[in-house]
């Protein structure tokens, strides 16, 4: 049959549009494969260097204390920074430590930051020079030669806090003798707190304990005593455990307060040698009394941080 060359025409429009149709359709599942195929390779890729330094630095940011050392003690530790600063001893700067107690010559303090914002991946233990063990360890504080200088000393010593409380600072500028006024205090003596002048040992410098010479000549000093003043600085607090260090850095703070103002008034009566003794004794029987308010006052700590 012979058909009309108008019909002819139409038909082979018809297959040519069928045919450009199924070269789109051709074109798109190429694409789709080679797309496919490009994924494949990304994710059987080794990882890239940056995802690797990225995975180095994650493990590197684990707490840097030696595995043997109780969690309990790290716990305190962070409860000590945070329950100073709550107690006004130390505000931005200042620091507390604790000696390692299954290694004596090394202390757990932590990286140089705020107290008030310290956490347990914080802290980093350091041998009898002041120097961290693992060398991968953040910056720490620069007067952190205090603290290994106050252990090497005292071997009945086994937490250190260092403070620029501004209560105290005042007696070490005029050599006003810090003495115990109440039972609270008792620990201070009736004799006076010593007193650390830096440029007796050290000539013209900026003040810091910056390295374990200037901290020994700060323990030297310091004695048996449980707290030295330092001239235009702050002080020195120690404890035979950290709730002691923190209890005798809150109340050389207070004594501090009473002791101006009681001194406003008139003549001083301080306790006397063995009254500040005995005080002593009974009070610190019981500091786990205030330890205990302070604590529960940071309450939990990681609702703290937040």
């Amino acid at each position: 049959m012979k058909l009309n060359p108008w019909v002819r025409i139409g038909m082979c429009s018809e297959s040519a549009s069928r045919a450009q149709r199924s070269r789109k359709r051709m074109a798109v599942t190429g694409l789709v494969v080679f797309f496919a195929a490009i994924v494949a390779v990304v994710l059987a890729a080794p990882r890239s260097s940056s995802a690797q330094s990225a995975g180095a630095s994650t493990t590197s940011s684990a707490s840097p204390w030696a595995g043997s050392v109780d969690p309990a003690l790290i716990t305190d530790l962070v409860y000590a920074n945070r329950i100073l600063y709550d107690q006004g001893v130390l505000d931005g700067f200042g620091h507390v430590s604790v000696r390692d107690p299954n290694n004596p010559s090394h202390f757990l303090l932590s990286r140089s930051m705020a107290p008030a914002l310290v956490t347990a991946k914080d802290i980093v233990e350091y041998d009898a020079q002041g120097e961290p063990v693992n060398p991968g360890s953040p910056n720490g504080y620069l007067e952190r030669y205090i603290h290994a200088a106050m252990y090497r000393a005292r071997p009945d010593v086994n937490s250190v806090v260092h403070s620029h409380s501004a209560a105290i600072l005042p007696f070490g500028l005029t050599g006003t003798p810090l003495r115990a006024v109440y039972h609270m205090s008792g620990f201070l003596g009736s004799s006076g707190v010593p007193i650390f002048d830096i440029r007796d040992a050290a000539g013209q410098t900026d003040m810091l304990i910056s390295s374990n010479k200037l901290g020994d000549a700060l323990a030297k000093v310091l004695g048996d005593h449980t707290v030295v003043l330092m001239r235009g600085h702050g002080s020195v607090a120690v404890g035979k455990s950290i709730q002691e260090a923190v209890f005798r850095a809150v109340y050389a703070e207070v004594n501090s307060r009473i002791q101006m103002d009681a001194m406003k008034l008139g003549d001083v009566k301080y306790l006397s040698q063995e009254e500040a003794a005995m005080a002593a004794a009974t009070v610190g029987a019981q500091i786990g009394r205030s330890w205990d308010l302070w604590k529960r006052r940071i309450g939990n700590l990681d609702a703290a941080s937040h």
